[in-house]
């Protein structure tokens, strides 16, 4: 997971981290249940994702 996103973010990263961030969400969500730490990475990697997503204009 990415540590930390800042708005300089460099976009040439974004296709291999937003594979990594997608892999281990995936992952994640995968088990049937979550506690309250594993419920909070899900909310981490999504709100990654999302950033990415909209800082580097991919849809």
């Amino acid at each position: 997971m990415l540590n930390h996103l800042e708005s300089d973010y460099d976009c040439a990263n974004a296709g291999e981290d937003l594979h990594q961030l997608i892999e281990q969400l995936a992952s994640l969500e995968a088990k049937s249940t979550h506690d309250q730490e594993e419920q909070e990475h899900i909310n981490r990697l999504q709100n990654q994702i999302h950033f990415i997503r909209s800082k580097c204009r991919i849809h």
